[in-house]
């Protein structure tokens, strides 16, 4: 029986530049689609970096220069590039406010949200707090305000942080992740059957969700995955 429901499943995390490039992309290729009411989206947990601390005081460009073994010149150039591909989708980021630390809250709070339909919009808030606003997205304080601003109960993310009630959510995406082999984020599945691992242009994106549409069938098992490549980041550290 045919089905024409599209389910677009996309792993990412709050400290990877091309991530909110990639979200950027597909929304203008999802506008682009006929049938973009037939359309859900399910963001998904990955951590770049888990063992990642920060009291504040390391630098993005210091935290790249440590990560990837390279210059503080070289670093501040990856940045500036970064920069430039975010300002030809609209995004204006202030790399050197960003505050990189650990993004195990933020994406707690990207599951406390989809208990209330606003997933997406907790993705946006997110992205546009950490590399627009240089807010520290690790910080209790900060997320609670971020709660605040979707409009969503405060005191009741801060009792879910507590008790860890998102945890299980969170591990059960990046464990999933890890058993299907992905290494690379963002990392867009259509329907378990396409595959757009990486920022690509959005016209890309239209076109992948018209063939899926066109075949209206959904595999619960990936098979035969289609693969298309771009700008990306690895959990090696590498972004490219």
């Amino acid at each position: 029986m045919k089905d024409n429901k599209i389910k677009v499943e996309i792993w990412t995390d709050v400290m990877c530049p091309f991530c909110y490039i990639g979200k950027r992309k597909f929304e203008a290729g999802l506008a682009q689609f006929a049938h973009k009411d037939k359309v859900e989206v399910i963001w998904k947990s990955f951590q770049l970096d888990p063992e990642l601390k920060n009291d504040g005081t390391l630098s993005l460009k210091a935290y790249m220069a440590r990560r990837k073994s390279i210059s503080l010149e070289e670093a501040a150039a990856m940045s500036e590039g970064a920069t430039q591909k975010a300002a030809m989708v609209g995004l204006n980021y202030n790399l050197g406010k960003v505050i990189p630390t650990n993004t195990i809250k933020a994406h707690q709070l990207a599951h406390f949200a989809k208990k209330h339909g606003l997933q997406s919009n907790a993705e946006e808030i997110l992205f546009r707090s950490y590399f627009v606003d240089g807010k520290n997205i690790d910080n209790v304080s900060t997320l609670l305000q971020l709660v605040d601003e979707l409009e969503l109960n405060a005191e009741a993310f801060n009792i879910a942080l507590d008790k860890q009630t998102y945890i299980a959510d969170v591990k059960a995406d990046i464990a999933e992740a890890k058993a299907m082999g992905i290494r690379m984020i963002p990392h867009f599945m259509v329907n378990r059957q396409y595959v757009i691992s990486g920022s690509y242009d959005s016209q890309t994106f239209t076109d992948i969700l018209t063939k899926a549409y066109n075949e209206g069938q959904q595999s619960p098992i990936p098979t035969n995955i289609e693969f298309t490549q771009g700008d990306s980041c690895a959990i090696d550290g590498q972004c490219d």
